[in-house]
């Protein structure tokens, strides 16, 4: 399905070559400021992992992912991963990182089911992916709060200091974080969908975060679907922006506070996932053998089109797109990658 739209009077601010130094100067910038505001050391990350570890995120539950067999490895089964939320925190144990210490890596995924190409999705997804184990005390809405401040004063120091690089540039980011829950957006907004109260509220709040995504809501349904075996439900949560160029609310980052043994015992009953317990990365999970960790991952495309001012994401990817978006960019103007 095709929903993209270009604004009426858009004009890129950078000619191609000149986007493709912006881009470089964030991938640049960006890992920098995030490693020194959550104490982070970069590692590098698979592409795929067997089938059998369990290890690969399944998002929402139906989305299919990427598979192919290894002859050289006895034909195991191996998937593109959909994302490391899994991952990085064997990572944490396997690396020896240790409390107050954690790794960030660059993600790159293939969702070949999403069902929506537009101005801000792809089937390629991009994104520095972070973990860093905690202390056991540290598993509380304060110390959330905390690393979303710090992450936030890392998007908005990059942007600064992309301006002072491209001075035609002008993200005008705000660094006031509004903190609401799922829950609550909802009692504001009874009437709209999900992406509709997103985009309201952003109106009056150009910087928040949207708390405990993957609860079921008073209403019965859910803000939007988050998988049960890497976020604790009721510690993350999503890093919103308000993007005035495309007039609604972009989401730059997931992250939350990870499962402990208890919570994940209980979101894998309640999202009817508990077939998952087999894998050694559960298993390792329910043992308590894995330290306390958060995450999250923030998107590199979509941070980058929101700090150069681009309206589709194609002009900072590069990817596949139906023949309605390439001759709707190409009357405009836009060149997509």
């Amino acid at each position: 399905m095709n929903n993209c739209v270009i604004p009426q009077g858009y004009t890129p601010r950078l000619s191609v070559y000149e986007m493709q130094r912006a881009i470089e100067f964030i991938k640049r910038s960006f890992p920098k400021n995030l490693g020194s505001a959550l104490n982070l050391k970069r590692v590098s990350a698979p592409l795929f992992v067997r089938t059998d570890t369990g290890l690969n995120d399944d998002l929402n539950g139906v989305e299919r992912p990427v598979s192919f067999d290894v002859p050289a490895v006895g034909g195991a089964e191996c998937q593109v991963v959909q994302s490391l939320a899994k991952w990085k925190r064997w990572a944490l144990k396997e690396y020896n990182f240790y409390e107050g210490k954690g790794l960030y890596t660059d993600m790159n995924a293939i969702r070949r089911d999403e069902t929506v190409l537009d101005n801000l999705h792809s089937v390629y997804v991009d994104q520095w992916d972070w973990e860093k184990v905690i202390r056991p005390e540290d598993r509380n809405l304060d110390y959330l709060k905390d690393a979303v401040r710090r992450i936030v004063t890392a998007i908005c120091m990059t942007g600064d200091e992309l301006e002072w690089e491209f001075p035609q540039l002008r993200a005008h980011l705000s660094r006031d974080v509004t903190f609401i829950t799922t829950q609550e957006l909802e009692d504001l907004y009874p009437d709209l969908t999900p992406s509709e109260r997103e985009n309201e509220f952003t109106k009056e709040h150009p910087t928040v975060f949207l708390m405990q995504i993957g609860k079921t809501l008073r209403s019965g349904g859910r803000h939007d679907g988050r998988a049960p075996d890497y976020d604790d439900w009721e510690l993350n949560g999503d890093i919103l922006f308000r993007n005035e160029l495309l007039g609604r609310a972009l989401e730059v980052s997931s992250m939350g506070i990870r499962v402990s043994p208890e919570s994940l015992d209980r979101q894998l009953t309640l999202a009817g996932c508990d077939s998952r317990r087999k894998y050694p990365f559960h298993q390792a999970l329910l043992r308590g053998e894995l330290p306390p960790a958060m995450g999250g991952g923030v998107g590199q495309s979509r941070l980058c089109m929101l700090l150069i001012g681009c309206a589709h994401i194609g002009e900072v990817q590069s990817g596949v797109w139906d023949e309605e978006t390439l001759n709707l960019c190409r009357a405009a103007g836009v060149h997509l990658l």
